[in-house]
């Protein structure tokens, strides 16, 4: 076992898990209006991410599978602008390299997984006339777009699959970040809570995407409307997440899963999830391009090549990656 690096440190000290609890969404705003947002940096490799952000996102890079581990307990692991981008970058850079294979998304600690958007962070406006009203009409939208609206993309988008590690409460935007994720794997004890509707918020982070593509539009209403918790156990039966373990076992179940998708064909991997994740937004002719396209592609990749030989060879394959 080889780590290429390992980035910690404390989370910053700011509301409690338990204030969070009063807001997981990124839309909101309240009293918070005049507080100030950083801008969002720039996609970045994993090797050139700013230092205040590795203090609370972990990175490590061991047997081809890229751990992402948020640590920012103080504030029930609660996205930042600074967390949220890092994710992001950290997802989005292992796109077009080869070190990693797979990824796994989870967070320090056995509370929470991601109580959802730290609105305690520090937020800031764009320059404007000293009459001006704290929110302008368009700076919500345009928050949405540069925050969250691109956190879940680069998720959904990744060449690569993505598994997320749920060790506590995911609520709000954090139930959204785990569950834009290819796989799902819950401790027992954790718990995804669509929380918008107890503080009359609108849900964000494309949950309003991601969830009726899961259990349906009905019961997506169900759990949008009453905004009641949802345990592992029905997050199981509803189809919103693969396994559920013992939160002892939840490393090292997610550990298993990713070695098994690192050491798999991965160009095959990442060409089922552009399919699959586009299936239900287009029409089957344009589904029938598409798979077509995908198996052109594939045919090309010496993975392919490997899987029938290895067949004809009646052993079994050794899958290089590309």
């Amino acid at each position: 076992m080889s780590a290429v690096w390992f980035a910690s440190g404390p989370a910053n000290v700011g509301l409690t898990p338990f204030d969070q609890m009063g807001s997981f969404s990124s839309n909101t705003f309240g009293t918070n209006l005049t507080r100030r947002r950083r801008l969002p940096s720039p996609i970045m490799s994993p090797d050139s991410v700013e230092t205040d952000a590795t203090d609370m996102v972990r990175y490590e890079l061991r047997d081809q599978v890229a751990w992402i581990t948020i640590d920012n307990p103080t504030k029930g692991n609660a996205l930042s602008p600074v967390i949220r981008d890092r994710i992001a970058e950290l997802v989005s850079g292992n796109n077009g390299r080869f070190e990693a294979r797979a990824i796994v998304i989870t967070a320090v600690g056995d509370k929470f997984f991601c109580s959802g958007a730290d609105i305690s962070a520090d937020r800031e406006h764009p320059p404007r006339a000293d009459d001006a009203p704290a929110l302008i009409v368009g700076e919500s939208r345009r928050m949405m777009l540069e925050g969250q609206l691109k956190l879940m993309p680069a998720i959904l988008d990744c060449e690569l699959p993505v598994i997320a590690a749920v060790n506590g409460t995911a609520a709000g935007v954090g139930a959204h970040l785990a569950l834009c994720c290819d796989l799902v794997i819950m401790a027992e004890h954790a718990k995804l809570i669509e929380i918008f509707a107890r503080r009359g918020l609108v849900p964000d982070g494309l949950g309003a995407w991601i969830l009726p593509r899961l259990v349906g539009l009905q019961k997506t209403k169900e759990l949008m409307f009453f905004a009641e918790d949802i345990s592992a156990e029905e997050a199981l039966s509803l189809g919103l997440c693969n396994r559920v373990v013992p939160a002892s076992d939840l490393i090292d179940a997610a550990s298993e899963w990713a070695g098994r998708l690192a050491s798999g064909p991965t160009r095959s991997l990442m060409l089922t999830k552009w399919l699959v994740n586009r299936a239900l937004d287009v029409d089957r002719r344009t589904l029938e391009d598409n798979e077509a396209w995908a198996v052109e592609l594939n045919n090309r990749t010496m993975d392919m090549a490997e899987g029938i030989a290895s067949f004809r060879e009646r052993r079994e394959p050794v899958w290089r990656g590309f």
